[in-house]
């Protein structure tokens, strides 16, 4: 028998939704995964970064990737080069991808660094 997440929200702090109002200004979008219920994400130009909204903070949770079908293709290189792989899923990390997600990488880094700070 598969146990159901608790439907119940967590209570979130002053800071953290300061954190998450200045990462929806800042151009990111809030989407879910099924199989990540935990975590909440955000998404910008096809990245995602899982956030850990627990003990009042946000936290990126593992590495920044790449929307893939209903999953996230994480940046893995091969002998055939880089690319961002979910299952069965692939997309060549092009040099104009790869640009894209070390911008979008420093940005969230950058946005998540200031939230701790307050």
């Amino acid at each position: 028998m598969r146990s159901v997440p608790d439907p119940t929200p967590c209570s979130l702090t002053v800071t953290q939704v300061a954190c998450l109002e200045r990462l929806l200004k800042a151009g990111f979008q809030f989407i879910t995964f099924e199989q990540f219920a935990r975590y909440p994400a955000v998404e910008k130009a096809g990245f995602v970064a899982l956030l850990d909204i627990s003990r009042g903070r946000v936290q990126q949770f593992g590495s920044l990737g790449y929307h893939l079908g209903s999953g996230v293709g994480v940046l893995i290189e091969r002998q055939g080069g880089k690319a961002f792989v979910w299952k069965n899923e692939r997309v060549s990390a092009t040099p104009e991808l790869l640009a894209s997600y070390e911008s979008i990488k420093k940005e969230l880094g950058e946005l998540l660094v200031e939230s701790a700070k307050q």
